[in-house]
């Protein structure tokens, strides 16, 4: 094991796989000459020139276009975008082509293709550049989502996403490419759909995904000083869902809060309150609580910031709540 950046777990997971095999390729903006917007893919055209490492024009529906085309075709792209606010110009290659394409050919084609890049708020980018779409692409038919909070998981996830035979939408965060984590030297994949019981309690569970497992695991720690035992849960992917896993651990501990960055309404939040009430109502001692951003565009003062994402002191008070401690 070595301890290696959140950007550099992701980069070894794309040049494994492109040596391994040749039909992966990278393709986005300034993903080439400049090394990326974050360094993800720096060294990565000296190592395997133009033609595999495509520098494009700001031009997201274009390019995606290609990518998904170049995917029926038999290739294995990744298509980074400099965040995923910038898909949404090119939403309709993703939602009405990538994720469609083999239900509507019958079979006859598939799009193995990876969109990967940021989402969430960055700090102080304001409303247009701080948004949360897993919720979004997990609502789409015939796409996986993948939201890695470390970087042992971006590594292995990215390369069981890039193996995919599916379009794989990969999410990671501005916030953490600089995040340093213990990683094997050995090759490994992380399978698609399994989440990971990050921490073992007995009284409550929280579950959470991508960069705010950070705040879940610190308001465990700040739980423990009072005697309380958490669970936490990494769902690491939200399409699909582990809910077996969540579901089992709140028949152990009776209770559940789910902490989330996105806006509240049909948020993933919501998909596992449902699950948690459908099939361990029995077991629940206290109703589900969700702690979301507040349903408002994120601001740019950081101030403002602090009060609408979610955060230790709102979980606490979750977790209060829920077991009906004031």
């Amino acid at each position: 094991m070595r301890e290696i950046q959140f950007r550099e777990a992701l980069r070894e997971a794309m040049s494994e796989e492109m040596r391994r095999d040749p039909r992966v390729y990278l393709m986005g903006e300034e993903v080439a000459e400049y090394n990326g917007a974050y360094k993800v893919s720096q060294g990565m055209l000296d190592e395997f020139g133009p033609e595999r490492v495509i520098d494009t024009p700001i031009a997201e529906l274009g390019f995606a276009g290609i990518g998904v085309g170049s995917a029926m075709n038999g290739l294995r792209p990744i298509i980074e975008f400099m965040t995923f606010n910038f898909s949404l110009v090119a939403i309709d290659q993703v939602i009405n082509s990538a994720a469609k394409v083999m239900s509507m050919s019958g079979g006859q084609y598939s799009a193995p293709i990876v969109f990967r890049g940021p989402t969430g708020n960055a700090g102080m980018l304001s409303s247009q550049h701080s948004q949360n779409f897993e919720n979004w692409y997990a609502n789409t038919s015939g796409l996986k989502v993948v939201v890695p909070s470390n970087p042992y998981d971006a590594k292995g996830l990215l390369k069981s996403s890039i193996r995919d035979d599916d379009p794989v939408i990969f999410m990671e965060s501005e916030l953490m490419y600089g995040d340093k984590g213990q990683v094997p030297e050995e090759e490994y994949l992380i399978p698609i759909g399994k989440a990971n019981i990050v921490r073992e309690g007995n009284d409550v569970t929280i579950v959470s995904f991508g960069k705010i497992m950070k705040v879940a695991l610190q308001a465990a720690e700040e739980l423990a000083k009072n005697d309380i035992s958490a669970e936490v849960i990494d769902l690491r992917t939200v399409r699909p869902i582990d809910y077996q896993t969540v579901i089992n651990s709140v028949k152990k501990t009776n209770r559940c809060v789910v902490v989330e960055e996105a806006w509240p309404l049909a948020a993933i939040s919501s998909e596992i309150t449902y699950h948690v009430q459908r099939y361990a109502f029995d077991y629940l001692d206290a109703p589900v609580v969700r702690v979301n951003s507040l349903d408002l565009p994120l601001p740019y003062a950081p101030t403002l910031i602090e009060a609408i994402l979610p955060n230790v002191k709102r979980t606490l008070q979750a977790v209060e709540s829920v077991m009906y401690k004031k």
